[in-house]
């Protein structure tokens, strides 16, 4: 993958790519209602076990991403997708912690947009040039 598309994690010993693909925003949209509701989601979860859930899901969802395109683009190596089980066995509550940073990158970099201006001839060219001073000399 890309890397400037996502972000990395090691869970277990294996690599996975975070990323933030349209589908992905789909899920999260269904869960959450869109992007910009899903940090307060997680934020306000009633419990500790309950937003353990839902970083867990929320992990196993974008790294799970790199490998659904792998597998599409490469029909004759896939790869298995990571389960939210194995998260939860192969990482600690402080790994979960640590993948915050890794979480946000992925989202920023699937967000940020490449805003190109063109420049536009100015409209008032010739303002000022042809004004008297109202100035006394």
């Amino acid at each position: 993958m890309e890397n400037d598309r996502g972000a990395m994690i090691q869970i277990g010993n294996r690599e996975y790519e975070m990323l933030l693909t349209t589908r992905a925003t789909k899920e999260i949209a269904k869960r959450y209602g869109g992007l910009e509701h899903l940090g307060d989601k997680l934020m306000k979860a009633e419990n500790f076990e309950l937003a353990l859930d839902e970083v867990v899901w929320l992990i196993t969802l974008l790294a799970n991403q790199s490998t659904l395109v792998h597998n599409l683009l490469e029909p004759d190596t896939k790869r298995e997708l990571l389960i939210e089980e194995a998260v939860e066995l192969l990482t600690t509550p402080l790994d979960l912690s640590g993948y915050k940073s890794a979480i946000m990158e992925a989202m920023v970099k699937g967000t940020k947009r490449y805003v190109e201006s063109e420049e536009e001839p100015s409209k008032n060219v010739l303002v000022g040039q042809a004004t008297k001073s109202c100035l006394p000399d």
